[in-house]
C-alpha cells in the first residue's frame, strides 16, 4: 500500500468514527456502535472505500490494548479477586455450552462434516470484550461488581478461545493435533499469568520513580507505556505463537492481558494514577475508535444471501445457541438477582473481531463453504450490534429497581 493511500484510509476511519459516534450519542445510542457502523459503511458492505490491511490491524490492536490498560487503571483488584469464582463459572460454561451445542446442531441436524461443525462451535465460544467494556464505560458502570465478573470471565474466555483456535487450526492443516505446540502455548499463557502481576508491579514502580526523580523532558509516560505495549506483543509472539495466528494469540491472550495488572499496579499512588490517565487519555481516544471501526470494516453484508432458506435455518439456530450459551453461564451463578445475571450474560454475548477471526480462519483454510461463512458472519454482526442496546436498557431497569 502506498503511503498516500494509507493516510487517506486513516483520515476516513477517524473522521467517520467521530461523526457516527457523535450521531449515535445524540440519538442516545451507545457511541461504540456508531464507530462499528462507521466501519460497516466504509467497508465492503456499502461504500468499500477502506480495506483492512496489516497496518490498520496493528493500529487497531494498539487501540484495544490501550482501552484495556485504561480498564486496568479503573479496576478494583479486591473486587475482581472476590468475584473470581463467579468469573470462572461464567467463562467456562459460557464457552462450553455454545461450543457443544454449536457442534451438535451443525453435525447432527444439518449433516455438516465434523471439522466444519467443530469450527462453528469454536466461533460461537468467542467473546469480544472490547465492545462490552466500551459500553460499560459509556454508561459509567465499569466499576460495578457485574463489570468485574465480566472482565475476569473475558480473560479466561480469551484464553480458551486461543487454545481452541490453535487446536482447530492444527486439525484443519495437518489432520491431527500438535500436542507439543498446544502445550507450549498453554505454558506461555500460564507463565504470563504468574509473571504479569510481578512484572507489572516492578515496572510501575520503576516508571513512577523515574518520572518523579530523573525525568527532564515531557512526554515520558505515554512514550514508555506505548513502548511496553509493542515490546510485550513482540515477546509473546516470539515465545511460540503460531505464525498464522500469532498476532491474535499475542494480542488477545498475552500482551492485552498484561496491561490489566499493569494498570492496576500503577494505582498505588492516586496522584500518579491521575497523571497517567491525563497523559494517556488523548492516545486512548485516538486509537480505540480505530479498533471498533476495524470490527465494522471486517464485516461484509454482501456475502449473505438473505433469500436462502438454508441460510436462515442455520443462522437462526446458531444465533439462539450463541445467545443462550452465554446467558446460561451467567444464570448458573447463585445469590444474585435476575437482572444482574442478565447484565453479565448479555455482556458476554458480543462476538466482534474475535468471532470474525475464527470465521475468517475457517474460510481461508477451506473449512467453511460460502453459505456457512455467511451464516456465521450474520450471527457475529447481530451478537455484536444488539447487546449494547439491551445492556443500556438493563442498567436503566436496574436503577429503577427492576
Amino acid at each position: 500500500m502506498e503511503t498516500h493511500e494509507f493516510l487517506l484510509d486513516l483520515f476516513l476511519i477517524l473522521v467517520f468514527a467521530r461523526i457516527f459516534a457523535e450521531l449515535f450519542a445524540y440519538l442516545k445510542l451507545p457511541p461504540v456502535l456508531g464507530e462499528v457502523f462507521a466501519g460497516i459503511v466504509l467497508g465492503p458492505s456499502f461504500l468499500d472505500f477502506v480495506e483492512v490491511n496489516e497496518i490498520i490491524k496493528i493500529l487497531a490492536e494498539i487501540g484495544i490494548i490501550l482501552l484495556l490498560f485504561e480498564v486496568g487503571l479503573e479496576t478494583d483488584m479486591r473486587k475482581l479477586q472476590r468475584e473470581g469464582i463467579k468469573a470462572v463459572v461464567v467463562a467456562v460454561f459460557g464457552a462450553a455450552i455454545p461450543f457443544a451445542f454449536g457442534y451438535a446442531v451443525s453435525y447432527y441436524l444439518f449433516g455438516l462434516p465434523a471439522l466444519v461443525s467443530l469450527f462453528i462451535g469454536g466461533t460461537l465460544t468467542a467473546t469480544s470484550i472490547g465492545i462490552t467494556i466500551r459500553v460499560l464505560k459509556d454508561l459509567n458502570k465499569e466499576r460495578t461488581s457485574a463489570a468485574q465478573i465480566v472482565i475476569g470471565a473475558a480473560v479466561l474466555d480469551d484464553i480458551i478461545g486461543v487454545v481452541l483456535l490453535i487446536v482447530l487450526f492444527d486439525i484443519a492443516i495437518t489432520g491431527q493435533i500438535n500436542i507439543e505446540r498446544t502445550l507450549r502455548i498453554l505454558f506461555l499463557i500460564a507463565f504470563f499469568f504468574v509473571a504479569a502481576p510481578v512484572l507489572a508491579m516492578l515496572m510501575s514502580k520503576i516508571i513512577h520513580v523515574y518520572d518523579r526523580e530523573f525525568r527532564r523532558l515531557p512526554g515520558f509516560l505515554p512514550t514508555i507505556i506505548i513502548s511496553l505495549i509493542l515490546f510485550f506483543a513482540y515477546v509473546s509472539h516470539i515465545f511460540g505463537a503460531p505464525e498464522i495466528i500469532g498476532a491474535f494469540a499475542a494480542g488477545i491472550a498475552l500482551s492485552r492481558r498484561f496491561f490489566l495488572p499493569f494498570g492496576v499496579a500503577i494505582k498505588a499512588d492516586p496522584y500518579f494514577t491521575e497523571k497517567v490517565e491525563n497523559q494517556m487519555r488523548p492516545l486512548i481516544y485516538l486509537f480505540t475508535p480505530i479498533f471498533f471501526v476495524t470490527v465494522g470494516l471486517s464485516m461484509n453484508l454482501k456475502v449473505i444471501d438473505f433469500s436462502s432458506f438454508d441460510f436462515w435455518s442455520l443462522t437462526l439456530l446458531l444465533l439462539v445457541i450463541a445467545v443462550i450459551g452465554k446467558l446460561g453461564g451467567a444464570f448458573l451463578l447463585r445469590r444474585m438477582d435476575v437482572i444482574k445475571k442478565f447484565i453479565i450474560g448479555v455482556s458476554m454475548i458480543p462476538r466482534g473481531e474475535v468471532g470474525l477471526i475464527f470465521a475468517e480462519l475457517g474460510r481461508t483454510v477451506n473449512v467453511f463453504s460460502n453459505e456457512v461463512y455467511a451464516s456465521l458472519v450474520f450471527v457475529i454482526i447481530i451478537t455484536t450490534i444488539v447487546p449494547p442496546f439491551i445492556l443500556k436498557w438493563l442498567f436503566e431497569r436496574e436503577e429503577l429497581g427492576g
